[in-house]
């Protein structure tokens, strides 16, 4: 009876382990595949592979967003085609009869009475003054007219419009030479070097917008610029005259940060633009003037850095034609300085003093060559003397 007993207990302790070892093991397989996949042996043979995941058994990237569209590399800006230079030349006169200038409207009158008195002459000396034609030229167009109403005889207005015009146009001086040199010389290995122009010119007459304006007047007639954003002071220049270039695919050479040398940036533009083999470099200069020993001491190291390896083709001198005798005096500090080889007049369409032309080559012996006529991208236009005197006479 006893070892009946005891068979029956020890059939039962192997019933209860042997159970609690089945329910153990599905315990423990869940907690192994909770965890990192297994790394595979090595083969055999010297081979080595990579414990990494295939490609292929990477999982797929996620799918964007229902009703966002996929980003789309964004396309180069189209460049554009500034308008032929001569197409300009043809609205000068338009832009200067629609100026509001009453210049050659009461010399007309004027001119045209039956008897001219002193009175009468005084008015036409005054007229020409408040032009800005400037005194020197407003007393020799005075006697000349003098001289040839007397000789005529007649007010038939028809000749007293030709009359005034030949006066008005030696008084503009169509002899000067208005060519811009855009063609470099060549170098000592017969290599033919860029054409520097350095543009100079106070803040404020619109200088930065000239060069990129020239830059697609030099693009319209076929030829090749660099830019050179030496105006390193003001910090939105060179972004400015970065946008002017990329607009008809010029390039601009500028500096890495705020108050850097201008003269260095210089260098560099001309340094590339002769890596490049380009036709024309145009250096932006900073306009500031607070006095004259500082603005002498800035363009004349840029003048000196520029020129060790190629000579300055042309110092262009930008001013704003409404500010008149203002702008004179600053066009005296910058001859004195810089060299100027000609005259940029911005806006003047917007002046009724056109006058300003006459009076600023007397002063400064050297030629306006350009002209601004607007606020568009391609309203600059090399000067012309007899379209600029027909639109003063209307």
């Amino acid at each position: 009876m006893n070892d009946l007993l005891w068979l029956w207990i020890l059939l039962g302790v192997l019933v209860v382990v042997g159970g609690g070892a089945a329910l153990l093991v599905p315990r423990a397989r869940r907690r192994r595949g909770t965890g990192t996949l297994p790394t595979a042996p090595a083969p055999t043979g010297g081979e080595t592979r990579d414990d990494t995941l295939d490609e292929a058994a990477a999982p797929p990237a996620p799918a964007p967003p229902t009703g966002q569209p996929e980003a789309v590399p964004e396309a180069a800006p189209a460049l554009e085609t500034p308008e032929p230079v001569a197409g300009r030349l043809a609205r000068l006169r338009d832009r200067l009869a629609r100026s509001g200038s009453p210049l050659g409207a009461r010399l007309l009158s004027v001119l045209s009475r039956d008897h001219l008195t002193e009175d009468d002459w005084d008015e036409l000396e005054e007229t020409l003054l408040l032009a800005d034609i400037g005194a020197g030229p407003t007393d020799e167009l005075i006697e000349a007219l003098r001289t040839r109403v007397r000789v005529l005889g007649t007010r038939e207005p028809g000749t007293v419009r030709d009359l005034l015009r030949a006066e008005l146009l030696k008084v503009v001086d169509p002899g000067m030479d208005r060519g811009l040199a855009t063609t470099g010389p060549a170098g000592d290995d017969g290599e033919r070097l860029p054409a520097v122009v350095l543009v100079v010119g106070v803040n404020g007459t619109g200088k930065t917008t000239t060069v990129g304006k020239l830059a697609r007047v030099l693009v319209a007639e076929h030829r090749t610029v660099v830019l050179g954003a030496a105006d390193t002071f003001r910090a939105a220049a060179a972004d400015q005259l970065q946008t002017w270039g990329a607009r008809v695919g010029v390039e601009t050479v500028r500096a890495d940060r705020d108050g850097a040398d201008p003269a260095a940036v210089a260098f560099d533009a001309v340094k590339r633009g002769r890596a490049e083999h380009t036709d024309v470099v145009l250096v932006d200069t900073a306009g500031r003037l607070q006095n004259k020993a500082g603005l002498m001491d800035e363009l004349g190291k840029i003048t000196r850095v520029v020129t060790r390896d190629v000579p300055l083709s042309e110092v262009l001198l930008v001013l704003d034609a409404t500010t008149g005798q203002n702008g004179l005096n600053q066009a005296r500090v910058f001859a004195e300085v810089a060299g100027v080889t000609g005259i940029v007049l911005t806006k003047l369409d917007g002046t009724a003093k056109g006058g300003i032309v006459v009076q600023v080559q007397r002063e400064l012996g050297v030629p306006v060559k350009l002209v601004g006529l607007g606020e568009g991208p391609d309203d600059l236009a090399p000067f012309d003397p007899e379209e600029f005197v027909d639109g003063l006479l209307g």
